[in-house]
């Protein structure tokens, strides 16, 4: 278990490394440090919401004090000396209340100093780290891009990759087809395979057929010199007949001529 744990975390780390992008990793981080910088400022802010309020408290319990002083003041002077202790009494009740409001009012001014300050700098930092942000963003993006551009060129990209296995498929196919039709013509030329058409011979049978059409040649050449022979012996004959018969002919023609 302990070891299938450890194949399944590391499986998980590198498929998690695989599918990480630092650009959207810097762009959480920056999103973050907004979001506690704003936590920040809303904290200053509710800082100067409560000093301001006990501001506003001070100012009142201060009337307040003023107030009874006054009282105090006309009531001894009217000769009434208890009106007038009573008086300075609460009055001295409200400035213990004015003390402890201005302690606290203290408190919260140095709170509310050192979180603004706490959020200055937060703030310079979020904007440091927002321009070294863009910076590597664009480093990484033109790192990205070049690599891209040094895979296509070497041919060892997936795309590139697919191309070449295509290539080199149709490749392949173009031999085995030029391969197979070599083969076929030398098993016609052998004999091997029967010709359908009869139009691919082998060499022996094309040498027979040579031989023959040789020999049917002469033959009818011989026999062609014998027509010859014979038909120049009836020609004389057929000429020696065409001779007679036109000299018998032309002793009858002076006596046809008489007649007429």
């Amino acid at each position: 278990m302990k070891r299938m744990g450890m194949i399944f975390r590391a499986k998980a780390n590198k498929a998690l490394d695989r599918a990480e992008d630092p650009r959207e990793t810097l762009d959480y981080s920056y999103q973050k440090q907004l979001e506690l910088l704003q936590k920040v400022r809303r904290g200053v802010a509710d800082v100067a919401t409560s000093r301001k309020r006990l501001e506003l408290q001070l100012n009142q319990l201060q009337g307040q004090s003023s107030k009874l002083e006054d009282q105090g003041r006309k009531a001894l002077a009217l000769g009434r000396e208890d009106l007038a202790r009573e008086a300075l009494s609460r009055r001295a009740a409200l400035q213990q209340q004015v003390t402890d409001l201005e302690t606290q009012h203290t408190t919260l001014q140095g709170e509310e100093e050192k979180l603004t300050l706490a959020a200055q700098r937060l703030q310079a930092k979020v904007d440091a780290f927002r321009t070294k942000k863009e910076t590597i963003k664009a480093t990484y993006t033109a790192a990205q891009a070049q690599t891209r551009i040094g895979e296509a060129f070497s041919g060892i990209s997936e795309e590139m990759g697919d191309v070449g296995l295509a290539i080199q498929r149709a490749e392949d196919k173009t031999q085995q087809m030029q391969a197979r039709a070599g083969a076929i013509d030398e098993l016609l030329a052998s004999g091997a395979l029967d010709d359908p058409t009869g139009t691919a011979k082998d060499d022996i049978a094309a040498e027979l057929d040579r031989i023959s059409g040789g020999t049917d040649v002469e033959l009818e050449l011989q026999r062609m010199k014998a027509e010859l022979a014979g038909g120049s012996t009836q020609q004389q004959a057929i000429e020696g007949g065409s001779r007679d018969a036109a000299q018998q002919q032309s002793s009858q023609s002076p006596h046809r001529f008489d007649k007429s």
